[in-house]
């Protein structure tokens, strides 16, 4: 057996201390694939930019006032009747001092004069009024 690990003398004892090297280097090129194939996923990774938490007091949303207008151009103020334009004119006055200012949507009738919506809109403008808003009903 000439193959290193036992010799020719017939002497049991003497063994050769070399390493086999071939698994090491298999193992080592396996080794650098790996890391070859991790690093450039690892640089790569998916930025997110996380929301901040705040310990602020929420705003509170404004309300919203419903003035609508009959055929007969009577104003009503969130469903309840106004009896005359100088009462529009309060409530107008009234809703622009508050903080936060709501929002006005007005509903006018199909059969109203738009006089009579041009003046609510006027004196909403007066008033200091500065959201003012439309409600239709969609076309059937």
């Amino acid at each position: 057996m000439s193959h290193g690990q036992f010799s020719d003398d017939g002497d049991d004892n003497d063994l050769l201390a070399e390493i086999n090297m071939i698994p090491l280097i298999d193992v080592m090129l396996v080794l650098l694939i790996v890391f070859i194939i991790t690093v450039p996923v690892m640089k790569h990774a998916v930025h997110i930019d996380l929301p901040r938490a705040s310990n602020e007091k929420e705003q509170p949303k404004p309300e919203t006032i419903r003035l609508s207008v009959n055929a007969q151009g009577v104003y009503y103020w969130n469903e309840q009747k106004l009896d005359d334009d100088n009462a529009l004119q309060g409530q107008l006055a009234a809703a622009a001092a508050q903080q936060p200012q709501p929002e006005l949507h007005i509903r006018g009738d199909r059969e109203v004069r738009y006089e009579r919506v041009a003046q609510a809109m006027a004196a909403a403008q007066q008033a200091g009024v500065k959201k003012i808003g439309f409600i239709t009903e969609p076309a059937r």
